[in-house]
């Protein structure tokens, strides 16, 4: 992957003296241009970043109704960086985060790529993660909305795919401070897909990503959004916080803006980019490894996964999209693909 292009501003890191002995071990391999991203716009200092950690750590006693199962330094950081590390809304994160997990227990039942409905959703596309970052630094994560087979995969172990993907991704301490951009393409979403879309599950999958996730999303891109999609934005407007809202764009066939956005060569062709066509199989063979078969239980549970050789295997194969349209890949998948209920 090549260096990436940021902001003109960390350009020229007027503030950057390169004395090193300052960073703590808990920024080790960030690139001194990142780490002056976070000192500007995350509040990040070096000089306090254990005491800041510590002091989230010290509320933790404030909510005993809370099983807060991760409180180590690395856990915590990403918490502060979420919210520019104002301790008080980073720890009402962290909070938010564990309770959610409380809440919804079924939903955190076996959650591993292993998992069949899981992985069932991610082998279908969802999310899709393209491996390059755009020009700030942040990942994008496609989801092609007609690619929805409701007779393969619950709305919940999509959202399921795409928290675990999250869980994955914001690992990298690049990602923590650069964040996220999510694309939803509508082409070919029908109505009867819609109507699935349920005011409760769509509010489950917010409380899930706006409220008790520590990722900044730069942008949420609707994409050929038909116009009950507009319908429904509308109907979960008044569960969007203002900053969420500020960041979602309604696009439609208007690409031109897309790409004011996210310059084009970041971008797969479906969506006007230079990059080839998506790849739906990208994401799914990076989490399940390259040796996955269907005749053999898949073992290997650790999220560190993401840096896998893609070398040739079933479900590569069953993966490829062979450059044909959304629609038909879905097709092609239910008769390729076994249906895994039977391991639930």
């Amino acid at each position: 992957m090549g260096p990436i292009s940021l902001l003109p501003k960390y350009q020229k890191l007027n503030t950057w003296n390169g004395d090193l002995a300052k960073m703590t071990h808990l920024q080790a391999g960030l690139s001194p241009e990142t780490i002056e991203k976070a000192r500007l716009e995350l509040n990040e200092n070096p000089d306090v970043l254990h005491q800041d950690i510590q002091q989230v750590r010290d509320m933790i006693i404030t909510r005993p109704d809370i099983g807060f199962l991760r409180t180590d330094d690395a856990f915590i950081l990403r918490f502060l960086r979420a919210r520019k590390f104002h301790q008080a809304d980073a720890f009402r994160l962290l909070a938010q985060y564990f309770q959610y997990r409380q809440l919804n227990l079924d939903m955190f039942k076996n959650f591993k790529a292993d998992d069949p409905g899981i992985k069932r959703a991610l082998i279908d596309g969802f999310p899709g993660v393209l491996e390059n970052r755009d020009h700030y630094g942040r990942k994008i994560l496609l989801l092609f909305a007609a690619n929805w087979d409701q007779s393969r995969n619950s709305f919940t172990d999509i959202l399921r795919a795409i928290l675990l993907s999250l869980e994955v991704l914001i690992e990298d301490p690049e990602l923590q401070i650069n964040g996220f951009i999510l694309i939803i393409d509508w082409s070919n979403f029908s109505f009867k897909q819609a109507s699935k879309l349920t005011p409760s599950i769509l509010k489950l999958a917010i409380e899930g990503l706006q409220d008790s996730f520590p990722a900044r999303f730069g942008g949420v891109h609707f994409v050929n959004q038909p116009w009950y999609i507009h319908a429904l934005y509308t109907l979960i407007k008044p569960f969007l916080k203002d900053k969420t809202r500020k960041r979602i764009f309604l696009h439609g066939n208007n690409l031109n803006s897309l790409h004011q956005l996210i310059h084009p060569e970041f971008l797969p062709s479906e969506f006007g980019g230079t990059l080839p066509p998506y790849d739906m199989g990208t994401w799914a063979r990076t989490l399940l490894g390259p040796d996955y078969s269907d005749e053999n239980d898949y073992t290997h549970t650790s999220y560190n996964a993401m840096h896998v050789k893609h070398t040739s295997s079933n479900l590569e194969r069953e993966c490829s999209p062979k450059l044909m349209k959304r629609s038909q890949c879905v097709a092609k998948r239910k008769t390729e693909v076994p249906d895994l209920a039977f391991l639930v």
